[in-house]
């Protein structure tokens, strides 16, 4: 049944043998997942990432993989998210989602193909997203008549082609029209979550993916200052949950019109510095006017009885999110996780020598695991019998947890328990006694210490520039760099061209940024410097 429930699709770039990478197996490494039997060399694996310092690039894709968060799936471009990742992206959304409706948002569900007049409608958003689509072409598959398998059934073609979401407000503002007709269906504060495709060619795990998770708010208000506060707000609320739950530093400001959202009057950004110096865009809000209402000819009875357009705003954050965890905290031992947002933020690892000991011991984490659940902290006691201590300390090292307790018969004796914490690697003995209160206060220490090393790397690296051959000396060796510029895309352009840095934010802070002098690349007078940096 299956062929003549099939899409066609087709894309807008084309594949080349430059774009198939081939990844050999390391030799002597074996394990199977399904059976009791752990090879030794699984031990060496655990600890088999490439130092950040020796290549930095490599270090990010061997932690992926070996902390258990992703892997390449068979489709060119896309990932399968693990379950140790997911629940990491679980743990980002039900926090969002939180932050959403706190502000008066509610989920909803669109479309996941778009009708490809509706791109159409609005000039600067196709032109935007053009090469990234990917096209439904046909509705159904048939046997193939000369040989085995199936081909596509040339009868089937479909009237008209559909996109598959890169984005959705075209769809989105479609299905507006039905819901608005007077000032008092407004706001519309909606957000949905959702996955999308963007046929991007050269693909990152987390960081880019043909398709990837994400969120997008889409809100319609009946005047601009309403809709500009809900931007403002919204990045505000991304800024928020960046530096309390990522422990990550973020600049925020607004794109230069270079480097704004295809179709907005105004994009606000958040942006992350990471440990090798590039900037990564964590979060955007923007600010669309009244383009795409025109464009789906949304209007609305105002107040004094005369129809006006609606004014637009949309925002989102994606799986994008993960990558910036990995390179803002990530260590050469494997993935830091802030404990607001690891998935296991205790575990348990027992010692003992005789099933006796085992048991003893066991019962007593069980009884330490409730109490600490009590407290609110989630807690794994690894209790497999197939693997040593030391593999287990090594695997949930690499993985991130935040606290490590073990116990053994010496331990048993004493009333204590070893405490080892993932950001600092020190170890220290503490009473089993009030263990709930002890864990709780090193969580939020953690919490803070894992942000305030982030701030001070990202504050090191901002630099004040001021002439061109600085800039081209500073950018080399990574950093934000604070410059003048002259406003004009033109100048943009070229300092990207020979450089390879973009703007990547005007900052809202005029403390940091608005002052007189000249800029770095053509001379011309300027009344602001902007963020400057290379970027993933």
């Amino acid at each position: 049944m299956f062929p003549y429930q099939c899409a066609v699709l087709i894309f807008s770039e084309i594949l080349t043998v430059s774009d198939i990478i081939f990844i050999p197996l390391r030799p002597g490494i074996f394990c199977n997942i399904y059976t009791s039997y752990i090879d030794a060399n699984k031990v060496i694996m655990a600890k088999e990432v490439t130092k950040r310092s020796e290549n930095y690039s490599q270090w990010y894709d061997n932690l992926v993989v070996k902390a258990d968060l992703a892997e390449r799936s068979a489709v060119r471009g896309c990932m399968v998210i693990k379950p140790y990742g997911y629940a990491i992206w679980e743990k980002m959304q039900h926090i969002l989602d939180r932050m959403f409706k706190e502000t008066g948002h509610q989920n909803a569900y669109f479309p996941l193909f778009i009708p490809k007049s509706f791109l159409s409608r609005e000039a600067e958003h196709v032109e935007g997203f053009a090469k990234e689509c990917a096209v439904v072409t046909h509705h159904r598959l048939m046997a193939n008549p000369d040989g085995p398998g199936v081909v596509v059934d040339p009868s089937a073609r479909l009237e008209e082609e559909l996109v598959v979401r890169p984005t959705s407000e075209t769809i989105i503002w479609n299905t507006y029209k039905n819901w608005v007709t007077s000032w008092r269906d407004l706001p519309i504060l909606c957000n949905q979550w959702a996955n999308v495709v963007r046929w991007e060619m050269r693909t990152r795990l987390f960081l880019r993916t043909a398709e990837f998770l994400w969120q997008e708010g889409h809100t319609a208000h009946a005047t601009s200052e309403e809709a500009v506060a809900e931007a403002t707000r919204m990045v505000n609320v991304y800024a928020d949950f960046a530096r309390n739950y990522m422990a990550m530093p973020v600049v925020v400001g607004h794109k230069s019109p270079n480097e704004r959202f295809a179709g907005a009057l105004d994009t606000l950004t958040i942006e992350a510095m990471m440990q090798d110096g590039k900037a990564l865009q964590a979060g955007t809000s923007h600010f669309l006017g009244q383009n795409f209402a025109k464009a789906f000819d949304v209007q609305f009875t105002n107040r004094e009885g005369k129809q006006e357009y609606v004014w637009a705003t949309s925002w989102g954050v994606s799986t994008r999110l993960m990558g910036a965890l990995i390179m803002a905290h990530g260590d050469d031992n494997g993935l830091v996780l802030p404990p607001a947002l690891a998935p296991i933020q205790v575990v348990m690892v027992p010692i003992y020598k005789s099933p006796e000991e085992r048991t003893a011991i066991l019962d007593k984490m069980d009884e330490l695991k409730k109490e600490l659940e009590a407290h609110g902290h989630s807690v794994k006691i690894d209790d497999r019998d197939t693997l040593r201590p030391g593999f287990k300390f090594a695997e949930w090292e690499l993985k991130g947890v935040p606290v490590r307790i073990a116990i053994g018969p010496r331990d048993m004796e004493n009333g204590t328990v070893e405490l080892a914490r993932r950001d600092t690697l020190e170890k220290v003995s503490a009473s089993q006694e009030g263990l709930g209160k002890r864990i709780e206060a090193l969580l939020d220490e953690i919490q803070a210490n894992i942000y305030a090393k982030a701030l001070k790397f990202r504050d090191e690296h901002i630099i004040r520039v001021d002439t061109w051959d600085d800039f081209k000396e500073k950018i080399e060796q990574g950093g934000f760099l604070l410059c003048h510029w002259d406003g004009t895309t033109e100048t943009e352009e070229r300092i990207k061209e020979e450089t390879k840095a973009t703007i990547r934010c005007i900052p809202i802070d005029t403390a940091v940024c608005e002052e007189e002098g000249k800029c770095i690349y053509s001379g011309k007078p300027s009344h602001r410097r902007v963020l400057f940096a290379r970027s993933y």
